[in-house]
């Protein structure tokens, strides 16, 4: 999940060299749709003190249907970058702004091989994982509600089933509800961008992050 939201915000820093890169200095603009407006209280003026070769605009969008690393997929990808510049830190976003669909399969495989992620009914998550108990293998199905604490995608369960006798439940209740607890932290995600809300949609987590002073890509070595 993190790998796939850092190319999301790498391809919005391709996106701004590519601009540059093919569009001559001086020209006059082209027909198509306005740019957007700076955020409310941002200055649209390009900061004074830029250096020879450096690159800065606001108000740069991107869209993607799909977006994908080694790592997995993200799909229906919305980045919005203000204040982005390149400089001597890299490429670094003043505030940024990404949502993106994380596909249930991407976030069980960052938390154990044996976990299955998926949708449950009323908004709520499904998480279902096997354990071992006495030389025998349960399933343990929960559901539970999806919350963000400080960052983490969390999964409160508020049901959870063992797969074996009544009193199992009661047995296995704790071990079981702290197997389905999930209080994930998204890797690799650049410098600055946090999640701030998700929800649970047909094919996956619909993730919002946002942050400022987002470094997009540190200085290559020359």
């Amino acid at each position: 999940m993190g790998a796939g939201l850092m190319l999301a915000v790498l391809v919005v820093a391709g996106a701004v060299l590519l601009w540059a890169a093919t569009s001559p200095a001086g020209a006059p603009d082209a027909a198509g749709p306005e740019p957007d407006p700076a955020a409310p209280g941002e200055s649209v003026d390009p900061p004074a003190d830029l250096e020879p070769g450096e690159i800065w605009l606001t108000g740069l969008v991107l869209d993607a249907a799909t977006v994908a690393t080694p790592d997995g997929a993200l799909h229906d990808v919305s980045a919005v970058g203000q204040d982005v510049r390149t400089g001597p830190d890299g490429l670094v976003a003043g505030a940024m702004s990404v949502d993106a669909t994380v596909p249930f399969d991407l976030v069980a495989e960052q938390i154990a091989d044996d976990v299955v992620v998926g949708p449950a009914p009323d908004g709520l998550a499904a998480v279902t994982r096997d354990v071992e108990v006495a030389g025998r293998v349960l399933t343990v199905v929960a559901t539970g509600t999806v919350s963000v604490e400080q960052g983490l995608l969390v999964v409160e369960p508020r049901t959870v089933d063992v797969g074996g006798p009544a009193f199992l439940s009661g047995v296995l209740g704790a071990l079981a509800r702290q197997l389905v607890t999930i209080e994930h932290e998204i890797q690799g995600l650049p410098e600055g961008l946090v999640l701030r809300e998700v929800t649970v949609q047909d094919d996956g987590f619909r993730a919002e992050l946002s942050g400022e002073d987002v470094r997009l890509a540190v200085p290559t070595a020359g």
